[in-house]
């Protein structure tokens, strides 16, 4: 098949385009002008320079395209400008799917994140249980407006969806805001710990790579969510992993959650007149988003895709080893 990868520059959709690689699909890739398109290239995919934000470049992405997966997102929860969220998550995602619609797409691979969620009162909750009514970031708000806007789609004009909802992504490679707090926790940057007995769900991006290619390759499954996640793992555990792969010590100190709230709520604050991301990652959302957690059943892929999820701490070994 021909297939569209939009944000294959990412963290998750260089993961994709590799193991995309392995296969005999035709790969194209709607690519911005600042791109790094070092591994698109690599694997000999076509490029489209472009962005979803910009119709008409969607457009000639998906012209003569049997399939498209969309990864491309803003997956921050800090950003100077907060408009760009939307503009983005939502609207992006809007041009793609509409034109997916216009191309006559077979099949469209929209990866969400579990954080659209939010935090159900079910846990873990599963594909089956029902969004919580708020969300603990704007990164995950607008990529929650993203998902309904693709399910309308689906329901109102036959859109041929299937969604992809990865948990916290770990692995080689990770810039975004988990792997700068495992950068920042190895280099000794971190004063002290916080929520510890707060839980995340985790997943290795190699995992979230095969989920989706193996979603997408499957027949007979248009209208199907998938979780990607591995463990469940408080952030005490998931520390230890940390310091278990690195061998450097962790933080004695261990901040009370109130304090964490309070620096994140004035760091954020500095950030939004200085323009600059907070220190150590400590936005109001991130620090919300560890606070609160969540708990996902992900055994689904396991049962209807055959994934075999690696552990935790060999991604995070592997992680560690990459910087």
């Amino acid at each position: 098949m021909k297939v569209l990868v939009t944000g294959g520059t990412g963290f998750i959709g260089k993961h994709v385009l590799l193991r995309l690689k392995k296969t005999e699909h035709s790969i194209r890739c709607l690519v911005r002008k600042t791109s790094d398109t070092t591994i698109p290239e690599k694997i000999g995919a076509e490029l489209i320079t472009g962005d979803v934000t910009d119709r008409a470049s969607v457009k000639r992405a998906v012209s003569g395209m049997d399939a498209v997966i969309h990864l491309a997102n803003i997956y921050e929860f800090w950003i100077p400008h907060r408009r760009d969220f939307h503009a983005v998550n939502v609207e992006g995602t809007r041009n793609v799917l509409e034109e997916s619609l216009d191309a006559k797409i077979s099949k469209v691979i929209h990866v969400c994140t579990l954080g659209a969620y939010g935090v159900p009162d079910e846990k873990p909750f599963t594909e089956e249980s029902s969004p919580a009514e708020k969300r603990t970031s704007l990164y995950f708000e607008t990529k929650y407006q993203g998902s309904k806007l693709a399910w309308n789609l689906y329901t109102e004009q036959d859109l041929p969806l299937v969604m992809v909802y990865p948990s916290a992504v770990t692995g080689p490679g990770d810039n975004k805001p988990s792997g700068r707090y495992v950068y920042n926790m190895v280099k000794g940057k971190m004063p002290a710990q916080v929520f510890l007995n707060s839980i995340l769900t985790w997943v290795d991006v190699r995992d979230v790579a095969e989920v989706i290619v193996r979603a997408f390759e499957k027949e007979g499954n248009i209208g199907e969510k998938y979780f990607a996640g591995a463990e469940m793992l408080s952030f005490a555990e998931f520390n230890t992993h940390i310091s278990n792969a690195s061998g450097v010590s962790l933080p004695r100190i261990k901040m009370p959650a109130w304090m964490a709230m309070m620096s994140g709520a004035f760091l954020t604050f500095l950030s939004d007149i200085f323009k600059f991301r907070p220190m150590l990652g400590m936005s109001s959302d991130q620090m919300r988003t560890m606070k609160n957690g969540f708990s996902a059943d992900c055994s689904k892929v396991t049962r209807e895709l055959g994934i075999q999820y690696m552990t935790i701490s060999k991604s995070l070994e592997d992680t560690i080893a990459a910087m």
